[in-house]
């Protein structure tokens, strides 16, 4: 059995990521306003990107990856920009790891 995961486009202009087994069935329920709270109050949705993978695990842990992902980053997937997606991914890589830590807290140098 295969399992997919993928992206629609909102009627907002949002995108809504999931998994399932059955791709067709899953956007028709998404556009009946069966799929999702979300999805069903931004229809109608359309499917701009799909991917299959040989386990249901290895789609929940694709979908989970996806949903941290910023809407610029899951755009440039669905646009199939690699060079940006690229891109995307050092930048917010690069903020994390430039993020100053505060060991000890800074002295008071107000006379007592």
């Amino acid at each position: 059995m295969s399992f997919w995961v993928y992206i629609l486009l909102c009627a907002d202009g949002s995108y809504y990521v999931g998994h399932t087994s059955d791709l067709e069935e899953r956007i028709a329920c998404h556009n009946a306003g069966r799929g999702a709270i979300f999805t069903a109050a931004r229809l109608p949705v359309t499917l701009v990107y799909s991917e299959m993978l040989g386990t249901a695990s290895a789609a929940t842990a694709r979908e989970l990856q996806f949903k941290k992902w910023s809407h610029a980053k899951k755009e440039a997937l669905v646009h199939g920009e690699r060079q940006r997606l690229h891109a995307l991914s050092i930048s917010r890589d690069h903020q994390k790891s430039t993020v100053p830590v505060l060991l000890t807290p800074p002295s008071s140098s107000t006379p007592g």
